[in-house]
Order: C-alpha cells, then sequence, then structure tokens
C-alpha cells in the first residue's frame, strides 16, 4: 500500500471522492480543498488513471516533510531513492504548486527540488537526468500545505482531463471533467436512457462526455502518453489487463443523445471531435438556434449547456437580449425537461427568468462558475412579459426618439445622442452612430447597490434593440468612470476597426470599440460650427486636438492655415486621416508634443485659437499632472501670447463644478462671454451640462 493523492478542480471535491469509492471500495480517503488522498495498490492508482472522469492528476507519493525554507525543502526531496523510480537517462520535469512565507515563487521551488533530484544522482556517481518540460520521462509534482510538502510521480503525467480526442476547440473550450462534473449534478448520469440535449454543444464536449458514460468507455482509453510509462516502478501487465478489460467491457452504442450549436463551423468541429473519440454515431448533430430549438423528441430529458458567459463587457450586449429569448423559449417548448446551465455570470441566468432547484459551485479553469439546475415545471414555464410598452426606460427611450424626429429631418449628420441618464435607475448614455450605438454605463452612485446597477445595465440591453430596431451585435457597451489620482484611460480593445460617419457636410472616421470615446465628441456639433463660421482667411491653432475634427471644420470655413496639436501620435494620425478624407487642401501642420508645456516656447502667432483640454491627465508623455481648474489660467495665459491683435481663444472643458478665473483673465485684457447655451447641440440639450464653453477675445 502507498498514499496516492488525487488533485481536481475547485468545487469538484464530493463527487471525485464517490467516484473513488466506486473505483477503490477500501479507500479511506482524507479530503481537502481539491486533492483527495488515501492508501492504496498500484492497480487502485492505474484505474483512477484509465477510469477517473473528474480528476486531473494521479500521484504515487514518494515523500512528505517539511518546506519551511529552501533547504527543508531540499532535504526532504534528498530524502527519496530516486535511483528507484528513475534512470540517468530519463527526462524529468518538476510541476510545484503552492507558496509560503519562504518560497513564494513556484518555479524556485520546482528548481530546489530537481537540484536534489540530479544531487542524487551526482552523489552515486551517475550521470545527471535531463529536464524535459513538455512530454518527460518521469514527471514530478510537489504540492506545498503551508511549510509542508508531499511530493510523488504524477502517473497521470499530464492533466486527465485530455482525454486526446479533443482535434480542435472553440474560443472557451470547456474542460472535459467539468464536464461530467456537469452531467453527474444534472441528475442524467442516474438515467442514462433518458434523452439528452446540448443546445450550445460548441466542440462537443458534453455529449462526448455523455456518450463515453452510456457506453461505459474509460475516459483515458484513447491517451497515448502518461507519465508512468517509463517509471521503474511501472507494472505493464497490471496495466495491459485494465487496458483489456476496460475495452471488453464498452457499451456497442448509445442513444438519445443530441448536440447543436448555432455555428455551423462549431457543429463540424464537434462532429471531427466525435468521429476520432469513436463515437459518432451515437450523437446526433444540428445546426440551429437555441432561442429557436424545440425538443428532438416527445420524451422529457435534460438539456446540459455550457452557454457564454460575458466575460468580456462587450459580449453582454448580445447575451442579454439572446438568453432572454433562451428563457421564453424554455417555457414555451420544453416543458417537463430538466436543464442544467453553466456560468460565471448569475446575471445572464436571472435573464432566463427560471427558478433554479440547486446550484452548484465548480471552476472552469480559473473562472469561479455555478451551475444551475432547473425544472421545467408548471411553476417554471409562467411566462413574464417583457412587453417595451410597459417598461419604464423604453417608454422614455421612445419618447426621446420622438422627440429628436423634427430635429432630425433638418440635422445632417447621422451620430447623435438618444439618451443620457434621463432616469436616475437606468445610468447610462446611448449614442447612435448610423446603425450602431454605443452604450457608456456610468459608475453607479454610492447610494445604489451593484446588483441593481447591473439588473438596470441589463434592462437597458434588453430593451435596445425592440426600440431602436438596432440588431444586438451592433451594440457597443463600455464602463466610465471619474478618473483621480494616478488613474489614466487605457485603450480597451484591439481590433482597430473604423467606420465612416457625417456631419454638416463633413465625413470622420470613428472607432466605437478600442476606445473608451470614439474619435468625436459628439456634444461639440454646434462648438465646431462656430469654429468654421470664424476661421476664414485666419491662422487657427487647435490645442488638445484629439483626432481633429475641429481643424477640419477650420479648413472648411476657408482657414488660412491650420495647425493641429496633440500627445498622442495616434489620434494626430487619426486626424490626418479625416483631414485626407476630406480632401482638405492648404497649410496644415501635425505637431505631437506636451499640449500643456508647448505654448510656453511657442513662437508662432494665431488669430483663432480653440482649446478643449482634458479634465484631468497624467500622461507619460507629460512632465507634470494636468488639472484644467487648477491649471487653467497658466495655459490660457500662454495661449494669450500666442494671439495677433483681434484674436479670439474658445476655451471648453467639461468638468463638472469648474470655474473659469475671470478676473485673473480679464487682467490679461481678455474680453469674455460665456456661450455655453450656443454649444450645446439639441440632443444634448436634456442634460444641458456636457460642457461649458466661453471666447476670449482681445
Amino acid at each position: 500500500m502507498n498514499t496516492i493523492l488525487v488533485t481536481t478542480s475547485r468545487g469538484l471535491d464530493e463527487l471525485l471522492k464517490q467516484e473513488i469509492l466506486n473505483l477503490c471500495p477500501q479507500a479511506q480517503i482524507k479530503q481537502a480543498p481539491g486533492m483527495l488522498q488515501f492508501e492504496g495498490t498500484k492497480e487502485d492508482a492505474y484505474k483512477l488513471c484509465l477510469w477517473s472522469r473528474l480528476a486531473n492528476r494521479v500521484i504515487w507519493v514518494l515523500a512528505s516533510g517539511k518546506a519551511n525554507n529552501a533547504e527543508s525543502l531540499y532535504n526532504t526531496a534528498m530524502s527519496v531513492d530516486w535511483q528507484m523510480q528513475m534512470d540517468s537517462r530519463h527526462t524529468l520535469s518538476v510541476q510545484f504548486v503552492g507558496t509560503n512565507f519562504a518560497i513564494k515563487n513556484t518555479q524556485f521551488g520546482a528548481v530546489r527540488i530537481k537540484d536534489a533530484i540530479v544531487d542524487t544522482f551526482v552523489e552515486q556517481g551517475l550521470a545527471r537526468p535531463s529536464v524535459e518540460r513538455r512530454h518527460p520521462d518521469i514527471s514530478v509534482y510537489a504540492k506545498l500545505q503551508r511549510d509542508n510538502v508531499i511530493m510523488g510521480i504524477d502517473l497521470s503525467g499530464a492533466s486527465l482531463h485530455q482525454r486526446a480526442y479533443r482535434q480542435e476547440t472553440g474560443d472557451a473550450p470547456l474542460k472535459e471533467h467539468i464536464a461530467c462534473a456537469m452531467l453527474m449534478r444534472s441528475g442524467w448520469t442516474e438515467n442514462t436512457e433518458a434523452p439528452l440535449v446540448d443546445l450550445m454543444c460548441g466542440s462537443g464536449t458534453i455529449a462526448i462526455e455523455a456518450a463515453y458514460i452510456a457506453r461505459n468507455i474509460a475516459p483515458g482509453i484513447k491517451r497515448s502518453y502518461w507519465g508512468f510509462t517509463k517509471w521503474l516502478g511501472h507494472e505493464e501487465k497490471l496495466w495491459d489487463t485494465l487496458v483489456d478489460d476496460a475495452l471488453a467491457n464498452q457499451k456497442p452504442s448509445a442513444s438519445g443523445i443530441y448536440a447543436a450549436d448555432f455555428s455551423r463551423k462549431m457543429v463540424s468541429i464537434a462532429k471531427a471531435n466525435a468521429d476520432y473519440a469513436g463515437v459518432y454515431n451515437d450523437i446526433a448533430f444540428s445546426q440551429q438556434d437555441a432561442t429557436k430549438s424545440s425538443p428532438p423528441v416527445s420524451t422529457p430529458g435534460y438539456i446540459v449547456s455550457n452557454p457564454p458567459y460575458g466575460e468580456r463587457l462587450g459580449e453582454l450586449t448580445s447575451l442579454i437580449p439572446l438568453f432572454s429569448e433562451w428563457g421564453k423559449r424554455f417555457k414555451e417548448a420544453w416543458k417537463g425537461w430538466h436543464v442544467s446551465l453553466l456560468s460565471s455570470n448569475r446575471d445572464l441566468l436571472r435573464v432566463l427568468k427560471l427558478r433554479a432547484s440547486k446550484d452548484y459551485a465548480m471552476n472552469n479553469g480559473k473562472l469561479e462558475c455555478r451551475l444551475a439546475n432547473y425544472v421545467l415545471n408548471e411553476e417554471n414555464t409562467v411566462q413574464f412579459s417583457e412587453d417595451a410598452g410597459n417598461h419604464e426606460f423604453a417608454n422614455r427611450l421612445k419618447k426621446n426618439l420622438k422627440k429628436l424626429k423634427p430635429w432630425l429631418k433638418n440635422a445632417d449628420t447621422n451620430c447623435y445622442r438618444i439618451y443620457d441618464a434621463d432616469l436616475p435607475d437606468y445610468n447610462v448614455a446611448i449614442d447612435k452612430y448610423d446603425d450602431w450605438l454605443v452604450v457608456q454605463e456610468y459608475a453607479p452612485p454610492k447610494t445604489v447597490s451593484e446588483d441593481k446597477a447591473r439588473k438596470r445595465l441589463q434592462e437597458v440591453l434588453l430593451h435596445l434593440p425592440a426600440v431602436t430596431g438596432i440588431a444586438p451585435k451592433n451594440i457597443v457597451l463600455k464602463v466610465r468612470s471619474q478618473q483621480k489620482g494616478t488613474k489614466q484611460y487605457e485603450k480597451i480593445n484591439q481590433s482597430g476597426d473604423m467606420m465612416e460617419v457625417y456631419e454638416n457636410g463633413a465625413r470622420f472616421l470613428v472607432n466605437l470599440t478600442d476606445y473608451l470615446d470614439t474619435g468625436l465628441f459628439l456634444d461639440h456639433r454646434d462648438t465646431r460650427q462656430i469654429v468654421m463660421k470664424m476661421a476664414k482667411g485666419k491662422d487657427v491653432l487647435n490645442l488638445f486636438s484629439y483626432t481633429g475634427s475641429v481643424s477640419v471644420f477650420a479648413a472648411k470655413g476657408g482657414a488660412k492655415s491650420v495647425t493641429t496639436v496633440d500627445m498622442s501620435n495616434t489620434y494626430l494620425d487619426w486626424a490626418k486621416k479625416n483631414v485626407a478624407l476630406n480632401k482638405l487642401e492648404g497649410p496644415h501642420a501635425f505637431v505631437q508634443a506636451d499640449c500643456t508645456a508647448w505654448l510656453a516656447d511657442h513662437k508662432g502667432k494665431y488669430d483663432l485659437i480653440f482649446i478643449d483640454p482634458p479634465s484631468f491627465s497624467n500622461s507619460k508623455r507629460m512632465s507634470n499632472t494636468w488639472d484644467v481648474q487648477r491649471d487653467h489660467v497658466d495655459m490660457l495665459t500662454r495661449a494669450h501670447a500666442c494671439l495677433n491683435k483681434n484674436g479670439t481663444v474658445i476655451f471648453s472643458n467639461n468638468k463638472r463644478g469648474f470655474k473659469l478665473d475671470n478676473s485673473a483673465l480679464e487682467a490679461l485684457g481678455f474680453t469674455i462671454e460665456n456661450i455655453t447655451q450656443q454649444t450645446i447641440p439639441e440632443d444634448f440639450a436634456r442634460k444641458g451640462k456636457i460642457h461649458q464653453c466661453w471666447t476670449l477675445k482681445l
């Protein structure tokens, strides 16, 4: 008898314990989160390698001892007679799990054990074994628990969830042992004659594992690489006997297993995986939309699925309407069925409007998930109306669109705001760009709970497609919060996709996905018209230019020259593209510089300067931080020095509570006029305080 350590994912411990007892009835199991230990034979260990549907690794323990520092860890490893386990010619790897106060790095722990193993060979005058990380002959596993370590031979070699049948996967594949845990927790494994359906099958893992269970196929039967193959303690005849028995006890076929997916490509991948697994004929595959699906048989059974979780913010725009429709379809067409869904996003599951009978925690990789079990009985199939005509947010949005209709007939633009936190509970701004919507969620105030804020956002995303006619896939979601201290807005995506929009005879490129802002500040639409009217025959400076939309209108207004300055090369390149898109000729200068300091040494003179700085910035390209309230007088003083006689500065910012220092600026000789009301477009009039704007004239 020897200590056998078996590991698994969090949440699967109890299921694994029962599985071990089924395979090794005499086992006296000690249990800890994610791992179980018992005294067993080599046959027990081999059975677990071959038959466990839930384990990750099976470790034949060689030593346990102190590891309160590097030396004690080394000594514990040295206590093993490694020459009884491997030869010098064998390659090895060491997997080290866990940290403590002394051993803070798993790589360091692995190296210390490797050093001890190698040193035992050197001390015996033998050649040093070499390290091989990918497929070593001997795989050593060590688990650190506080000041103690347990180590041994990893008989599995690689995680047992790798069944060796999966040739290709989708973006977020479900691990095979998690699929088995889902099937067990759903109740289907107690009644494998019942129909089983996966409506979002992806690469087919749940259906394939179900076929393996129904046909009594050992999950490790197709694996060719094991951690014990070249282990000196390996008993080949014993292993071969177990494999032969497993093959002899397979059932010839299974029925009643169905797998479907909306993607033809994923169905094709699932079929190929099932074919390689040897269960292609046991599964009925189809391509279909889960929200329009119907039971394949009249007898109710089990739906077990791993739907998308919406881990990325933008995915929610499509998933919330999808889950809403899916929930309605369950109630309409699948009465009497049991449904088990795995998700890390409980808010998405709530959109189904179903009451779970049970739910279980289990990790899918590093994601903490819940498996929710539903019974579609009479009580759970009551339909809840989501009619947009009866919903507060939907009604307000309809009202806004109706009010904007007359204005839109005369507005020469296809990008405008349709909602801006009009209702306090629905704290979002919604902008329309041609046939796309951008939803910006403002961080909720402390008086509103996170749960309530999430529920309200779900309702927004649920009703937007119905009210606006915009498809969910064309709705982009972003979160906007106030930036303070050292925080700075960062790029949020990498798609690089640009689309063209128009405004008052000009065309602009916008990017709806990659940045918090899109490349066009819609609230300055009227301000840009003021610049255009003032620009004729003038030298114009656009400071903090962003993507150059003001520069475009200055040039369209007949400016003598336009100088465009920004700290970001990305935005300057964007500005150049906007100028080129509008086929504007004439002197255009593009300058990459720290806008907060550039004017101090600049000798140029201008007739019109447009300055729209951020409220706060700590860009790496700046020597200091920028705060518009603190620094605006210095900035405008420098602008004053660059103005020609009778020149004008248009100064704007969107800092809430900002107060212009009139006395300091009047002392410079400026005549100041607050033109805020003239610069607020009709679609922003409901909010009214989106920005403030002044002209400062000499």
